[in-house]
Parts: structure tokens; C-alpha cells; sequence
């Protein structure tokens, strides 16, 4: 997600951009609070998000994919940028409000399509406001095109009817931990060539952000559910974020996602979490339809631009859950 729009003829002269540092983040995360705190109109935009994260700890997962803009050593915009093996996105991108129509977003651009290009992205892509002819406008310059809508949905979490037994990653033996992640990266293949979110799993590990959710069975992991959990992440208080799920293809991925989403509830009861949020592109239309019938409901609504404007894995046999803010 982004907050970045830009005007061409407004000079940029004297602003650089380099890699963040452990001394930025606070700085880069203030100026994210406020800068889509102050784009949607919130009375005080210092309250957006709450005492959720996105910047600290996306960079803590990967420092070298994180950037800042800077004039005369003072930070006036961030970007970050992701990657789950073939498929990469970027975000959350933003800009102080004094620097806005500048062309400070352009220029925290750069270095995220370096990241694409040196990483050997196939797919890429970032959330945004589908409102927003400016936005839209701007990714578009660089060979992003908006496609299917992307419903980020919540849920009360239910107590489960009975306590049945939940795996996670956590709770795997050291020694087991390789052979477990190998097996998530042969199902996120089995959806789309090269995807794989064996580092996000990590990053919730050793940051203790959640847990994620295994389904295993005859050998196979069959579902994995990356949760975070609680302030300090990317869900905040009382919450569950769902930030991927999905389930291995086939005849049985709708009784598996519905078991995926019952093992979510059960582990968002276990931490004390009310409320369930999870992201679905709407081109996975049997994904979304089986959330709704669920109980969950939009809370709000983006678009995923895309390059190449491609499906990628936005399809209906697919079931899978992220939105890519």
C-alpha cells in the first residue's frame, strides 16, 4: 500500500534515497502513520493503524529491501519490498504530506525494482487505493496494471466446539524445521512456479509475531497459515492477521480451507485474539464466496496492480488468502 503521488514537473533536486537503518524506523514509521492517517482523513492520522507494525518489522525480516528518502538528512518518505521467491511486492510506500506531488515516490521506486530485478521476480505487484486515479496512474508508468479487487475481511474469532489438536510452526523440533518449510515451498509451487513464503514463516518465528498454522497428512504439509498476532505486528491488538494462507489444490482445498481457517480460530482463542482479518483477491472467487459464507465481511477494499498484467495466482481453483498492503 502507498501513499506516494507524484507530479512529473516538480523538481526533486537534492533528495536521495538509501537503504534504512535501525535509526530510521522510528522516523520512517511516524511518517507512515501520519501520511496515511492524513490521506484518509482521520481526525488525528498519528491513530492509524493503532499499536499495529509494518515497518519495523518488515525490515527486521529483510534490511536490505528497505529504503529512505532523505533531504539534507531529514527522512521524508520509505518503501520496502517483499519477497515471496518468484513473486515479489512492495510497500507500505509513503510520504511525508509537506513532500507530496514532489516526485519523492518515483524515486523510492528505484531501488525496490533493482530488489525485483536482482532477486528474479516473475510476478510483482503492491495494494492500493482503487479510488485513487492518482495512484493508479502513477504504477502505471511503471508497467503496473490494476485487476481484480482485494477485500481485506474480518470476523469475530468463535470459540472452537472442540479443542482439537493444532500445529505450528513453533512447536516443530529444531531439527524438523528444514524438511517442514521445504514441504510449504513444494505447495505454494503446486499453485504458482517459484512461490514461497519460507521467510515470512521465519520472520514470525524469530520475531515471535504469531504463529503459523500447519495442516499436515500423509507426508504432506497440506495447509500453512502465517498468522501475527497482537500489538507489535501486523495485526494489533486483539487481533489475528491471516498475512498468507493457503491449501494444497485439488478436490479436497475447500474442506481443507475451511479446517485452515478453524485451526486459525483456535490459535487466535488460544492468544487472546477477538477478531479474525484476512485478505482475499476477489479473481478467487471460490476463496472469497467460502470466507463470506464463514461469517467474514469487508472492512475495506483495495486494488493489486500487477507487472505483468497477469492472473499470477489470482484464479478461481485457487484458495488462498494475502492482500499485499
Amino acid at each position: 500500500m502507498d501513499t506516494g503521488v507524484q507530479r512529473d514537473a516538480i523538481s526533486v533536486r537534492d533528495i536521495s534515497v538509501r537503504r534504512m537503518e535501525e535509526k530510521d524506523l522510528a522516523e520512517a514509521d511516524r511518517i507512515m502513520r501520519l501520511a496515511f492517517g492524513t490521506f484518509i482523513g482521520l481526525p488525528d492520522p498519528m491513530a492509524f493503524m493503532g499499536d499495529a507494525q509494518y515497518v519495523r518489522t518488515r525490515w527486521k525480516a529483510n534490511p536490505g529491501a528497505a529504503f529512505v528518502a532523505e533531504q539534507e538528512g531529514e527522512i521524508v518518505g520509505s518503501n520496502l519490498a517483499t519477497s515471496w521467491g518468484s513473486v515479489g511486492f512492495f510497500g507500505p510506500l509513503t510520504v511525508r504530506p509537506d513532500y507530496w506531488d514532489r516526485g519523492v515516490g518515483k524515486l523510492l521506486m528505484q531501488p525496490v525494482l533493482e530488489c525485483f530485478e536482482n532477486w528474479g521476480t516473475r510476478h510483482a505487484g503492491l495494494f492500493t487505493f482503487a479510488q485513487s486515479q492518482k495512484h493508479v496512474s502513477l504504477y502505471q508508468q511503471f508497467g503496473y496494471w490494476p485487476r481484480f479487487l482485494t477485500a481485506v475481511m474480518s470476523t469475530p474469532v468463535v470459540q472452537p466446539s472442540s479443542d482439537s489438536v493444532v500445529e505450528t510452526f513453533s512447536q516443530l523440533a529444531k531439527t524438523d524445521r528444514d524438511a517442514v518449510l521445504f514441504e510449504c515451498h513444494k505447495l505454494t509451487d503446486a499453485i504458482y512456479q517459484g512461490l514461497d513464503v519460507g521467510d515470512e514463516i521465519r520472520a514470525v518465528d524469530d520475531q515471535n509475531l504469531g504463529e503459523t498454522v500447519l495442516l499436515r497428512g500423509g507426508g504432506k504439509v497440506r495447509g500453512l497459515a502465517v498468522c501475527h498476532i497482537g500489538a507489535g505486528t501486523e495485526a494489533g491488538s486483539g487481533t489475528c492477521y491471516i498475512k498468507f494462507g493457503t491449501v494444497i489444490p485439488g478436490s479436497d482445498a475447500p474442506k481443507n480451507f475451511d479446517r485452515l481457517f478453524a485451526a486459525c480460530h483456535q490459535v487466535a482463542t488460544r492468544r487472546g485474539a477477538e477478531r479474525l482479518v484476512a485478505g482475499v483477491n476477489t479473481a478467487r472467487i471460490n476463496a472469497y464466496q467460502q470466507m463470506r459464507a464463514r461469517g467474514f465481511r469487508s472492512d475495506m477494499q483495495g486494488v493489486v496492480m500487477q507487472k505483468p498484467n497477469e492472473p499470477g495466482y489470482n484464479r478461481a481453483d485457487v484458495y488462498l488468502i494475502d492482500d499485499w498492503r
